[in-house]
C-alpha cells in the first residue's frame, strides 16, 4: 500500500481549512449553500456534499456535515467558547449620578449569599438590628428626607456649600486629636493648619481656601482610632436615630462627644439650632445616592454592608497611608448622624 507523505497531508488539511474559512457566500443565503445543513430543515436533505480531497492520487473521506445542533453552544459542564468581540457591552444606566458611580466603584454590588468571595458581615444581632432599622426608615421618610429635599429646593447651592464647609471645619479639632492618638503627626499638623486657614481666611469656615492650598480634608473619630489600636473586628449594631455603627464605634461616640465644639455651646436654643442645621446638611449630602436605597432588593443588607466596607476602608487606609487611599469627598465626612449633631440631654 502506498503511503501518504505527511507533508502533503498537512498541506492539504491547511488548504482545506483556509478554503472553509474564506469561502464567500451570498448575503441571506441559507446555511445549506455553504456546506452546513440545518437540522430538521429541508436543506438538510438537499445539502450538497463537499468535493472529495485528492492527495497523491488517493481520495480522503469527506468530513461529516455540520448541523446547527452540533454548532450550538453546549450546556452543563461543557460550555462552548465565547468570542469576546461578539459579547454585548454592559448596559449603562443614563440616570446614574456621579455619586452612585463613585459608590459602585468603591463597593460594587452587595455580595450575594452564594458568592464564594463574599465576606459575611459580623451581625449576630441582625433580628434586633432590622427592627431598629425599620424604625429609622420610618423616621427618615417621614421627617428627615422631606426636610432635606425642601432644603435643597429652597436654599441656593453656594449657601449649602458654605454650610457644609462650616460644619466640616467644626469637626477639625476632633480629627486633629484622633490623628495625634493614631500616631500621625504629619496629618495632624496639616489638619490643624487647615482649621486655622479656614477659620480665618475662610471666614469661620464658610469658605475653603485650605483646599486651594492643597491641604487635604480628612475626617477621623475615636472609633477609627480604636480600630488603629487593634480593635479590628467588631459586631454591627444599628442605633435608633444614629443609624449604622459597630460596638467599637459606640465607644467611639462616647469618646468624641465631649470634644465637639458644637456641644460646647451653652445656650440650648443656639446649640439645638446648630445641631439641627448639621443634621439637615448631612442628610442632604446623601440625596444623590437615594435611588440606590430604593432599588436595593434588601435595603438593610445594602446599608449595613456599604457602611461596614466604608468603615473598613477608612481604618485600613489610615493604617497603610498609601497614596490614593483617600475616599471621595462626599464619603470623607462624618457619619450621616454625627454624635455632635444629635441633641442630647445635658448639652
Amino acid at each position: 500500500m502506498k503511503s501518504v507523505p505527511a507533508g502533503s497531508l498537512l498541506l492539504g488539511l491547511l488548504l482545506l481549512a483556509g478554503c472553509a474559512s474564506t469561502a464567500p457566500s451570498a448575503p441571506g443565503a441559507p446555511a445549506a449553500e455553504a456546506g452546513v445543513a440545518v437540522a430538521g430543515s429541508p436543506a438538510e436533505a438537499t445539502a450538497m456534499p463537499a468535493a472529495p480531497l485528492l492527495i497523491d492520487g488517493r481520495e480522503l473521506p469527506a468530513p461529516p456535515p455540520v448541523t446547527v445542533a452540533d454548532a450550538a453552544p453546549a450546556t452543563g459542564d461543557r460550555a462552548a467558547p465565547v468570542d469576546p468581540a461578539a459579547a454585548p457591552e454592559p448596559a449603562v444606566d443614563p440616570g446614574r449620578t456621579d455619586a452612585e458611580d463613585d459608590f459602585a466603584a468603591l463597593y460594587g454590588a452587595p455580595a450575594g449569599p452564594s458568592d464564594p468571595g463574599a465576606r459575611p458581615a459580623y451581625d449576630p444581632w441582625e433580628p434586633a438590628n432590622r427592627r431598629v432599622h425599620a424604625f429609622n426608615v420610618v423616621v427618615d421618610r417621614a421627617i428627615a428626607r422631606p426636610i432635606a429635599r425642601a432644603y435643597v429646593a429652597v436654599v441656593p447651592e453656594p449657601v449649602r456649600l458654605g454650610v457644609g464647609n462650616f460644619f466640616d471645619n467644626l469637626g477639625s479639632p476632633v480629627t486633629f486629636l484622633n490623628q495625634v492618638l493614631q500616631g500621625r503627626p504629619r496629618d495632624a499638623v496639616q489638619t490643624l493648619g487647615r482649621f486655622v486657614v479656614n477659620s480665618t481666611l475662610g471666614i469661620g469656615g464658610l469658605f475653603d481656601p485650605a483646599s486651594d492650598l492643597k491641604m487635604k480634608r480628612r475626617s477621623e473619630d475615636f472609633g477609627q482610632t480604636l480600630g488603629i489600636w487593634g480593635w479590628r473586628n467588631s459586631r454591627y449594631v444599628e442605633l435608633p436615630f444614629f443609624g449604622p455603627r459597630t460596638v467599637r464605634d459606640v465607644f467611639g461616640l462616647a469618646g468624641d462627644a465631649p470634644l465637639s465644639p458644637t456641644r460646647q455651646v451653652e445656650r440650648d436654643r443656639h446649640r439645638i439650632f446648630l445641631q439641627g442645621a448639621q443634621l439637615v446638611d448631612r442628610r442632604a449630602a446623601l440625596l444623590p445616592i437615594e435611588s440606590m436605597r430604593e432599588n436595593a432588593p434588601d435595603e438593610y443588607t445594602m446599608i449595613r454592608d456599604a457602611w461596614l466596607q466604608r468603615r473598613q476602608f477608612q481604618i485600613e487606609s489610615d493604617r497603610r497611608r498609601e497614596p490614593g487611599d483617600d475616599l471621595p469627598d462626599y464619603l470623607q465626612g462624618p457619619d450621616p448622624v454625627p454624635v455632635d449633631a444629635m441633641p442630647l440631654p445635658g448639652g
